[in-house]
């Protein structure tokens, strides 16, 4: 029996798994490939296909068909928020996944815009408020080496950041100690957070956004920060590209 579109992909997907096509590297022409294989064309093209459903290669123009690089960034657990980088520190969440995935940053990694917008139900059921009052939207666009890796908007009450860098759309954080820091210095301190996550496929914005080849799902964060007694002070919704993160959690096991 000879050689399927389903067997050449599980033959390169092998090779690709193995490192014998490197990350960023190119993989042999499509004549070439059928050559080495013994099949026709075609069946390169739909076996290239499949892996390009996958993610494991992109097709580039004037380059050909690319390994993708899967140095994925690590996107610490509770550790990203401790109060000792935000509070005592100047390190933010995301420059705290940098600092632990070996990554430089600038400010200007982080863009953002800053909009008075009115809170639909998600938001509103966050903050406990009604639909549709005004709320401030910071949304931020967030690259690494130039590379888009999430976006990240954050909603908060009006009354708790007018007037506050928070409501600023300079790039970069908010400035030193970030957010967290500007919510403490409104008697608003972050206490507890909780996040939720599922995955999906992307809409044809985030696909243009974060730049994502075909078949690449997102992973959707769903993050509300509270005080010690319980009020929530910043809702906020992200969206990350599923192949430049890996999500690491240390924690101590309850009793």
């Amino acid at each position: 029996m000879g050689t399927g579109y389903r067997e050449l992909a599980a033959i390169l997907r092998d090779a690709i798994q193995k490192g014998d096509y490197a990350p960023d590297s190119t993989l042999p022409k499509q004549d070439e490939l059928a050559a080495e294989h013994g099949v026709n064309v075609n069946t390169v093209r739909k076996a290239i296909g499949a892996l390009e459903a996958e993610g494991l290669v992109t097709p580039i123009r004037r380059r050909g068909t690319v390994v993708r690089a899967r140095p994925p960034m690590k996107r610490l657990g509770t550790e990203r928020y401790a109060k000792s980088k935000w509070k005592y520190g100047d390190v933010v969440a995301f420059v705290a996944d940098r600092e632990a995935s070996g990554r430089e940053w600038n400010a200007t990694d982080q863009t953002q815009t800053v909009t008075r917008v009115e809170a639909d139900r998600e938001v509103a059921d966050a903050l406990d408020i009604p639909i549709g009052e005004p709320v401030y939207e910071r949304a931020r666009l967030v690259k690494d080496a130039g590379q888009p890796t999430h976006t990240l908007a954050s909603y908060y009450r009006t009354e708790d950041v007018e007037g506050t860098r928070l409501v600023d759309p300079t790039p970069g954080p908010a400035g030193r100690g970030g957010g967290f820091l500007v919510l403490t210095l409104q008697g608003l301190e972050p206490d507890t957070i909780t996040e939720n996550f599922y995955a999906r496929m992307p809409t044809p914005t985030e696909v243009e956004q974060l730049e994502l080849p075909a078949g690449e799902p997102v992973m959707v964060l769903q993050r509300r920060t509270a005080t010690a007694d319980g009020r929530v002070v910043e809702f906020a919704r992200g969206v990350h590209a599923a192949s430049r993160f890996s999500w690491s959690y240390t924690f101590k096991i309850p009793d």
